[in-house]
């Protein structure tokens, strides 16, 4: 199973609002800030082991970038396992941390545009 996710998923609405929900959902999730590109409607965060009072394991650093797609945006979202020092983690990761972290933010973004 490959530690590096690449995920990518189509909304209805505008590249914009999609971005902003996107910036509140991982906010939400209380994630750090690495860097953020509003111009380019992409940013760059990293969360802990611990999101919401569930204890996952691994931290999980992930990019996010909304494009405008034909009917709507699309977020594309990458993510990996950082190890303690905040190096990504070549081996030893637990497994399905970092995808759960994704359909964590998934969700709270769904709902943030809704």
């Amino acid at each position: 199973m490959p530690y590096d996710i690449h995920h990518e998923k189509n909304y209805s609405q505008d590249a914009r609002s999609v971005y902003d929900a996107a910036l509140k959902s991982a906010g939400e999730l209380k994630g750090q800030m690495l860097s953020s590109s509003p111009n380019d409607l992409r940013f760059e965060v990293k969360f802990d082991k611990t999101i919401l009072g569930k204890v996952l394991g691994d931290r999980t650093q992930m990019t996010c970038v909304v494009q405008s797609a034909e009917n709507g945006s699309k977020v594309v979202v990458d993510a990996y396992p950082l190890d303690a020092v905040g190096r990504k983690l070549m081996f030893g990761a637990r497994k399905g941390v970092t995808q759960t972290v994704i359909d964590m933010f998934t969700t709270h973004l769904e709902n943030n545009l809704k």
